[in-house]
């Protein structure tokens, strides 16, 4: 096979057009589409466009942290009114120190503070409001978060950036405000200058703006000049109010970003965009060069892209302008941006995280995690545990390349980044061949964007695997970085094939690696049939849930056994394969995975629903409807209207049945509407009621989990009627997840 060694330019000569091997087309960030240009050409235009150096550097931070506090973080709201007095900021001890380690530890390379969030409120020493820390009680007024962080990032080696909101209800809701004041257009110096307060940076802009451009500009030299280098400024999109209409001059912005901090990325604009969720969900197919209706590096106004596909051949046909702009896959460890509390706020598993660490950071995006410091200054300890552990595991994942010591192209094991490998003409295939075989489930891929944007659009990888070649893995797009995870197979040689590419691709990195898979814990989803599906459980994690099993992608390979006669499961037992059929009883299940067992997951399972009607409840809304109490489907569930107790829920089952109990289960978005206790009644025609018990849970609100009341002697009835007689916390709804009859 044709090898060939290129070496890439320097990150420098980025800035001007380079020329490819293919064609006359200069390689850019931006790229317009001529009228006329056939599919063609917009292709081989496409695979001529590339990042910047910033997109580049950011690209390979890879994981990088969010930080958001503030007053939110007292009055335990998600988004402030920007009138909350500054003094409920009210923080007695900070430790950056301890929120360094933390994302050092899980592996992060940069973190980015909400130092202005919609509020207002702002976590340095402006000169330029009253608004923020320095009305607080932190330090005497004297406190500067900024500061401290960006000494602590220094400390751990950290790169920091800012979130400087465009959004601000202070200067909205305030008699004086600047925010939509309908001031006019005049010319303005930036910074303006504070008696008493000068700055070390003695550059100057001016620029024709009004009242609140110049307060942002002003507040923007203050951050970017004072507080250490900045890799990227964030621009949220999110305005929970607006007033006068109000505009942003953005060109005034980024000729000052781009002044004062010349290495950053500016997220929500033309560097960086939203991956289109908080969820930490992530495409199939990523593609960083995409389409855009006008020329991006002109525009003021971005607008989210959410489309499932952004970049494939179809959607470049209809732009008119080609652009590289990453994403970034941004969510948050807690269930919200803010810190809520350690009791009912929970916080994402290990699994979980590094689930999105390989999906975000292993489909050509970067990964944004939030992770909220309590009122304490600090992160708490299951956030800390949960960061400590993800990069734990990809240290012991990815920090050994299995590949070493193999045979192949030069290009692709050299583990540098300045050589690459073309596939073009006949040579669309490579083999790697290690010394002795090796026991893999990942495979990492890289293309050379840097100088041949992304080409790759599918390709395969194969294992030789008793003396012939067998599919392990398939794939889309490459781009910046793509990880493959597939059961692990034992070989000493593999095979990259090519199948689809824009022009020649250039592959640059190819390396093999091991995750040690573990026996997940199981769940049980009883369908309105009865037939029960076995699965890894999904974590309860009801803040934008991103649809994805992190146990059931990571660890692969094992088997589930059950039983259905109260026996424990072992290795003899029946071997799950497909959903099987209960009608009441009790089934217990393990995962095994080479001779680990898992946890045993026991539950007792009730009637087949498909027959049950609701005949009546105390009320329901429309969204959440009484017959999502018995409807067999996670995720959804009753809420009643606020009423007068008791509250109940009548069903005909549809025939006569012997009950020897219920199960609740309750709702777990919030702790709303929790049966603490109540009444279960019966009837012969479903209109004259009898008592046949009456229950209580206790501590739900701790521990929201599906409860079960057992009749002291069984009893049969067509009609049910179950009575919420006292809600937890003195509610005055009620909420049932699931209700289930034994």
């Amino acid at each position: 096979m044709k090898k060939s060694i290129f070496i890439l330019l320097g990150a420098a000569l980025l800035s001007v057009p380079i020329y490819g091997q293919d064609s006359g087309i200069p390689f850019q960030n931006t790229i317009r589409i001529e009228q006329g240009d056939s599919h063609e050409v917009i292709i081989e235009k496409a695979a001529h466009v590339v990042p910047t150096p910033n997109q580049l550097d950011a690209l390979r931070n890879e994981f990088i942290a969010f930080i958001h506090f503030g007053p939110n973080t007292f009055t335990r709201m998600e988004w402030g009114n920007g009138m909350e007095d500054p003094k409920v900021f009210d923080l007695k001890e900070l430790d950056t120190d301890q929120w360094c380690e933390a994302m050092k530890a899980a592996g992060m390379k940069m973190v980015i503070i909400t130092v202005k969030h919609h509020d207002g409120f702002v976590l340095w020493q402006s000169r330029y409001t009253k608004h923020g820390i320095m009305s607080s009680g932190f330090e005497g007024g004297k406190g500067d978060i900024l500061k401290e962080l960006s000494a602590s990032c220094q400390k751990y080696g950290l790169k920091l950036g800012i979130y400087l909101s465009p959004a601000d209800l202070y200067q909205i809701e305030s008699p004086d405000g600047l925010y939509g004041n309908l001031s006019k257009y005049t010319k303005r110096t930036i910074p303006r200058e504070v008696p008493g307060r000068p700055f070390a940076n003695k550059k100057k802009f001016e620029f024709v703006v009004d009242d609140y451009n110049e307060y942002f500009l002003n507040q923007l030299f203050e951050v970017l000049t004072e507080y250490g280098p900045i890799h990227e400024v964030w621009f949220d999109g999110a305005h929970p109010k607006r007033k006068g209409g109000q505009t942003y001059n953005y060109h005034a912005w980024k000729e000052l970003i781009q002044a004062l901090a010349p290495n950053a990325v500016i997220f929500g604009r033309e560097g960086v965009r939203w991956c289109g969720n908080e969820a930490g969900g992530t495409r199939p197919t990523e593609w960083n060069v995409i389409p855009y209706q006008a020329n991006p590096d002109t525009m003021s106004n971005f607008a989210d892209m959410t489309d499932p596909v952004l970049g494939d051949r179809e959607k470049l046909y209809q732009g008119k302008f080609l652009h590289y702009q990453q994403a970034e896959t941004n969510t948050s460890i807690r269930e919200g941006w803010f810190y809520r509390d350690d009791t009912h706020q929970k916080v994402r598993s290990a699994d979980d995280v590094f689930d999105i660490y390989e999906r975000a950071v292993g489909g050509n995006s970067t990964f944004l995690l939030n992770i909220p410091p309590n009122r304490d200054g600090k992160f708490s300890p299951a956030d800390v545990n949960a960061l400590v552990e993800t990069g734990k595991r990809i240290r012991e994942t990815y920090g050994t390349d299995l590949f070493d010591g193999a045979q192949g192209p030069k290009q692709l094991l050299d583990g540098k980044e300045d050589t690459y490998l073309l596939l073009d003409g006949a040579n669309k295939e490579f083999v790697i061949t290690t010394p002795s075989s090796v026991t893999i489930n990942r495979i990492m891929l890289q293309e050379a964007v840097a100088t041949h944007s992304e080409r790759v659009e599918k390709f395969a990888i194969d294992a030789w695997i008793g003396g012939a070649w067998k599919e392990i893995a398939v794939s889309t797009n490459i781009g910046y970085k793509r990880i493959l995870r597939f059961p692990e197979v034992t070989t000493d040689k593999l095979r990259f094939r090519l199948l689809e590419s824009r022009l020649t691709p250039a592959v640059s990195h190819i390396s093999a690696h091991y995750y040690t898979s573990r026996p997940p814990q199981l769940s049980f989803k009883q369908d309105v049939n009865g037939l029960v599906t076995i699965e890894p459980k999904l974590q309860d994690f009801g803040w934008n849930p991103h649809g994805q099993n992190a146990a059931g992608n990571l660890n692969v390979g094992y088997t589930i056994y059950y039983t259905t006669d109260g026996t424990e499961p072992g290795e003899t037992s029946a071997e799950y394969k497909e959903p099987i059929k209960t009608d009441r009883g009790e089934l217990k299940a393990v995962a095994v995975l080479k001779g680990e067992r898992g946890a045993v997951h026991s539950e007792r399972l009730g009637l087949a629903k498909k027959d049950w009607k609701l005949i009546g409840a105390s009320s329901e809304t429309k969204r959440r409807p009484a017959t999502a109490a018995f409807d067999a489907k996670p995720g959804t569930y009753w809420h009643s209207e606020e009423g007068t107790l008791p509250l109940y829920i009548a069903i005909d089952l549809g025939s006569v049945q012997t009950l020897n109990g219920f199960a609740y289960t309750p709702q777990t978005r919030n702790s709303e509407g929790m049966m603490a206790k109540g009444v279960i009644k019966v009837s012969e025609d479903g209109k004259n009621w009898k008592e046949v018990e009456r229950f209580e849970f206790g501590n739900l609100i701790n521990d929201p989990s599906k409860r079960y009341h057992y009749f002291k002697k069984p009893v049969s009835t067509r009609y049910v009627r179950v009575e919420a007689t006292e809600i937890a916390a003195g509610g005055k709804v009620v909420a049932i997840a699931e209700l289930d009859l034994l």
